[in-house]
């Protein structure tokens, strides 16, 4: 009977466990046994140079594997290693190996990079020196009886669909473990009212201040680490740098990547206990963490409109057709009349709305019948006649919505910011209603369709 490698006949295992109907993502239980498997292999008769303090690992062997390609013919193990190299989030070799593996694994490309290296002798077998990177006695790469079976499972590895988050690699340094990422969408606001504390080379979020948006949002929690804001890595941050993006970026709507100290079952990520008691936050339970609802934006059916009337159960329960209640129950459509829109330098606060209202209107740009479309995530104008868009704006980028100081109560606007590179403006969109409560209720649910978006009736 041919000799067969523990490590080989283990990845065996844990391929067939791997192989579901669907595509393999981080909540995949076998994924990080899968992945330790693949390290040891590539680990096991790794040999250490005597004369060095720098400790050898599998991602220097594949950066020399890179060096010796002189004939280009790996270009995907190029790309792949510059990609993992230039990543700011990993800061160790054994980070960059994680990472190199788990793009390996997402474009099917580990049975191209073994070979390459099993065909590569300047790199199993050192030219300088009598010592080999690989022990001919121990590894997996210098027995044919070994390699063989290795690679027949690295073939079928590669056509497993994986479907990671790559981006969620600021922990490889440390496990292979990894946490629960989600991503925080900041409305336009004066502050985010986040207290935040740096250790251990990451940003934490020590507490909330009362009355910010992130406590109204009630998305953050005590003990999350911010890892992006709006897409600066924060993985060994200067201290205050994140305040100092936060203080630059004031006004504009955030796109904030957290790590979350939690796992859903409400047990904390295991590589931050020993950091989050470090902190000392007298408010940071290590406990389990009590059940939080997220509070609803979402109007009660007995408020929701269709061109200006209300929905009630019958039009529910006398609808048939699923679609058609699905569109009675998503969608608040309003027919209003569109008085105009105009570009402001200044900031678009609820301050400034009732003079910004008043320069649209002074423009007397033409009245046009639209279709005031509140979706979930945003609101569209439509030209009730030609059905030509107008305008279409998420309910992020409004920082602010009111009604109009007159005396019918029926005209209101809101600002919504431009997203420019180069230059920070607002602009005004003003509308008129058919009633004074329809006006309220338009307000009401544009403000509602996120937080924190400054309103007033």
């Amino acid at each position: 009977m041919a000799p067969r490698d523990p490590l080989v006949n283990a990845l065996k295992a844990c391929l067939l466990n791997l192989q579901p109907l669907e595509a393999v993502t981080d909540s995949n239980p076998h994924l990080s046994n899968c992945c330790q498997l693949l390290e040891l292999i590539f680990r096991k008769g790794l040999q250490q140079p005597v004369l060095s303090l720098v400790r050898r690992d599998y991602w220097q062997c594949f950066e020399r594997l890179l060096r010796q390609d002189t004939c280009g013919r790996s270009h995907g193990l190029a790309r792949a290693v510059e990609e993992a190299k230039s990543c700011k989030k990993t800061l160790s070799a054994q980070g960059r190996g994680r990472q190199l593996i788990r793009l390996a694994l997402v474009r099917g490309a580990l049975p191209a990079f073994v070979a390459h290296l099993l065909h590569t002798p300047s790199v199993l077998e050192s030219f300088s020196s009598p010592f080999q990177w690989y022990s001919p006695a121990v590894s997996i790469f210098r027995k044919q009886e070994f390699s063989e079976p290795f690679m027949s499972l690295l073939l079928v590895l590669s056509h497993v669909e994986f479907k990671l988050d790559l981006q969620n690699c600021s922990f490889l340094d440390e496990s292979w473990l990894l946490p629960v990422c989600e991503t925080y969408q900041v409305v336009p606001c004066r502050q985010t009212g986040m207290l935040l504390s740096y250790l251990g080379g990451r940003v934490f979020l020590r507490d909330t201040v009362a009355g910010g948006q992130a406590d109204a949002d009630g998305f953050v929690r005590h003990g999350d680490v911010i890892d992006e804001i709006d897409g600066i890595c924060l993985r060994n941050p200067k201290n205050g740098q994140a305040d100092m993006i936060l203080s630059r970026l004031k006004g504009c709507p955030l796109s904030i990547r957290l790590v979350r100290c939690r796992a859903p079952d409400g047990t904390v990520y295991a590589p931050l206990v020993k950091t989050l008691r470090a902190l000392k936050t007298e408010n940071l339970d290590l406990g389990p963490a009590p059940s939080r609802q997220p509070p609803s934006t979402r109007l009660p059916p007995t408020q929701l409109l269709k061109e200006g009337r209300q929905v009630d159960a019958w039009d529910i329960t006398h609808h048939s057709n699923t679609s058609t209640i699905a569109s009675l129950l998503d969608r608040i459509v309003y027919i209003v009349q569109f008085l105009g829109a105009k570009k402001m330098a200044v900031l678009g606060t609820k301050e400034r709305l009732q003079s910004a209202i008043s320069h649209v209107l002074q423009q007397n740009q033409p009245s046009k019948e639209v279709l005031l479309d509140l979706q979930e995530t945003h609101l569209t104008c439509t030209e009730r006649n030609s059905k030509v868009l107008l305008c279409e704006h998420h309910y992020p980028d409004v920082s602010c919505v009111g009604r109009y100081a007159q005396p019918d109560g029926t005209m209101l606007g809101f600002c919504v910011i431009n997203r420019s590179p180069e230059t920070k403006t607002f602009s005004c969109v003003v509308l008129k209603a058919a009633t004074s409560q329809e006006c309220q209720a338009i307000v009401c649910h544009v403000a509602t369709g996120f937080k924190h978006t400054e309103w007033f009736v």
